[in-house]
């Protein structure tokens, strides 16, 4: 896929911020109700807990309003909202219209269906619209999956959550921090996870395992060869947070060591659009990335879709 073109005006993040409902679930709770353990969903997952409630729009408010303020952004100077979820409050209107009332933006406003790489499709996206003239873009992940989880079906009841993530984007002179992305989708394995129009989720795990780690790597082995880069050049990696073992499988076939993986699942789970920003937010916080670190986004999600996208942070 494309490297960022030269010449073009780029952008870099300067705010971020989070959003997790208060109810959280254990394992042992789950436990109570299925035939599980804590054990065999650490195990298997990496999952130790997971936040559950709230909204998508009300999720997207808080951790909108978070980046907003961490930018020090007046909200009506943003010039776009770009809202990844597969879970919107509503068919109609797009939940990004609710969040852009909520948050006192005056600005285009839109949702992006993804599933779990809806996020990196939403950054790039944003990256797209700085591009062509805007100078500030709000990005949010956000999804609550609890409420189309079968809580009765073990195979995904220990898996899924509810949380937000966002980012804001400005415009820079010069390149700004994308150095190249990648999307990709594969349509005949929509099968393997889905849920239908007022469904739970359903899910082949095993096949979703192996189609995820393969799509995944080749998804960001495009971005690395892209960006003219090798995998000893990067510096932290957000993977999407649905598996541990995914993760490290992945790491393991592009040669990243898994201390260079920004991982929270053990206590968001899986939280879909909101799994990497959740996870950008977390490294960040805690000093993980530094200021001219190469960093790698990298998920895949339901459709079976995939998204990579490789920036400096900060900004080249």
């Amino acid at each position: 896929m494309p490297t960022a073109p030269k010449g073009v005006r780029g952008a870099v993040i300067t705010g971020w911020g989070s959003a997790l409902p208060p109810r959280v679930i254990t394992n042992d709770e789950l436990s109570q109700t299925l035939d599980t353990s804590d054990e065999w969903i650490r195990e298997r997952s990496g999952i130790h807990e997971r936040h559950i409630g709230g909204t998508t729009a009300g999720l997207s408010v808080i951790s909108g309003a978070a980046a907003l303020a961490m930018a020090g952004l007046d909200p009506r100077h943003i010039d776009a909202l770009v809202l990844s979820t597969t879970t919107p409050d509503r068919c109609v209107p797009a939940t990004s219209a609710t969040v852009q009332h909520a948050l006192g933006l005056s600005c285009g406003a839109f949702d992006v269906n993804a599933a779990c790489s809806g996020f990196v499709y939403a950054l790039t996206v944003a990256h797209g619209l700085i591009a062509m003239g805007s100078s500030k873009v709000l990005v949010i992940g956000t999804d609550t999956l609890s409420r189309i989880t079968d809580w009765s079906d073990r195979n995904t009841a220990v898996l899924f959550a509810d949380g937000s993530g966002a980012v804001v984007l400005e415009a820079v002179d010069g390149p700004g921090q994308m150095l190249s992305w990648d999307i990709d989708a594969d349509g005949s394995a929509e099968e393997s996870l889905y849920a239908e129009l007022g469904g739970f989720i359903q899910m082949e795990g095993k096949d979703v395992f192996r189609k995820a780690v393969r799509i995944m790597v080749d998804s960001a082995t495009k971005s690395l060869a892209v960006a003219g880069l090798t995998a000893d050049d990067v510096d932290v990696v957000i993977p999407h947070q649905a598996n541990i073992r995914i993760i490290q499988a992945a790491c393991e076939r592009l040669g990243i060591p898994m201390e260079k993986a920004s991982t929270d699942l053990h206590y968001t789970g899986n939280t879909s659009s909101a799994s990497i920003p959740l996870a950008l937010v977390d490294a960040a916080d805690t000093g993980k990335i530094k200021k001219g670190d190469t960093v790698l986004l990298v998920g895949f999600g339901a459709g079976m879709t995939a998204a990579s996208a490789l920036i400096v942070w900060g900004g080249q």
